[in-house]
């Protein structure tokens, strides 16, 4: 299977286990930030180089662009890449993946009071990460504040949306 947003052909299977992390800190302007996380654990086929390959394409192919700018997606209502925050969980969507993580309530909150949250979707693996294990608050914080996956990542602003019911 491969995503077809992107101009060259994205193979699902070479992304590997995408993974998306949420947390909340303080922004520059000292609000609360509700953050998120994005990167592989460079388990796919033929291992982190692969799947570095596989992402930074996923990313560029639905209009982020990977180092340093930074995308608004609240001025952007046709971004393909959008989140989806409901029954406690953050839910990042493109054409193809869709990715979701439990949200804490910190985060909750503040993506309630700013309508947004900051994505960091690196092209850098991390095979220390597992599927459905806990992760320990400074573990995730040292790889997301690196500048190898800094300057690896797309950044977005995405604006938060729920369900109407």
């Amino acid at each position: 299977m491969t995503s077809t947003s992107s101009a060259s052909p994205v193979h699902l299977a070479d992304l590997g286990t995408l993974v998306v992390l949420a947390w909340s800190g303080e922004a520059p302007d000292g609000t609360d930030m509700p953050y998120l996380l994005g990167y592989s654990l460079g388990d796919a086929e033929g291992g982190p180089e692969v799947t570095a390959a596989a992402v930074e394409p996923l990313l560029t192919g639905n209009g982020l662009t990977v180092g340093d700018d930074l995308v608004d997606g609240t001025d952007r209502p046709r971004l393909p890449v959008t989140l989806l925050v409901e029954a406690g969980q953050a839910v990042v969507s493109m054409p193809q993946p869709v990715a979701q993580a439990d949200a804490p309530p910190e985060w909750l909150a503040a993506v309630t009071a700013g309508g947004h949250a900051y994505l960091v979707f690196t092209t850098r693996a991390r095979p220390a990460g597992e599927p459905g294990k806990v992760v320990e608050p400074a573990a995730p914080a040292a790889f997301a504040g690196a500048e190898e996956t800094l300057t690896a990542a797309a950044h977005v602003i995405l604006p938060a949306r729920r369900l109407r019911g």
